[in-house]
């Protein structure tokens, strides 16, 4: 049986945006094929989580290849989705510092069901755990139309450029 969601259908407006493509990219760094969240839909600072979605376009740099003649949508993409739409609520709220918010790691990552071209992804994050500067532990969940076909948890980390430009120098 599913969890339950993190947050209410109806707690937000698809048709309404609170941050566009454009507004994501100002906090986000992603960009090209890697950008994964078409916008932010809300954004509950008391419970330190957000929704947003990824509409999939048959232009994502997956379709060709995966699979040839029934394209669905990558978990490792999912995932990085849900890192996506955690990360913006890390920046844009300074929970951690660093330059960015990388990978620390996942668990109890389940898939449920494919996403397709002309799927709109919704996908939930929440803030369950945080080590001030050092780790930020997100639960996330993607939806398309009503039914649930990821969840999981994920850590974000802070990194920070110049100390991985020194390390990279003195190598």
């Amino acid at each position: 049986m599913p969890p339950q969601t993190l947050y209410d259908f109806s707690s937000f407006d698809e048709n309404k945006p609170l941050f566009s493509i454009d507004e994501i990219r100002e906090i986000n760094p992603q960009r090209f094929e890697m950008e994964q969240l078409s916008a932010i839909l809300s954004v509950d600072r008391e419970g330190h989580g957000l929704v947003g979605y990824k509409d999939i376009t048959p232009n994502e740099f997956w379709v060709r290849g995966h699979m040839p003649g029934f394209p669905l949508m990558p978990g490792v993409v999912l995932c990085e989705c849900a890192a996506q739409l955690a990360g913006f609520y890390a920046r844009k709220f300074k929970l951690l510092g660093g330059d960015f918010l990388g990978f620390g790691g996942m668990e109890e990552v389940r898939f449920r069901s494919p996403v397709f071209i002309g799927d709109r992804l919704i996908i939930m994050a929440r803030l369950h755990r945080m080590r001030a500067g050092q780790r930020a532990e997100f639960n996330f969940q993607g939806f398309v139309k009503d039914k649930m076909v990821y969840s999981g948890q994920m850590i974000g980390v802070p990194i920070h450029i110049e100390r991985q430009t020194i390390a990279a120098v003195s190598d």
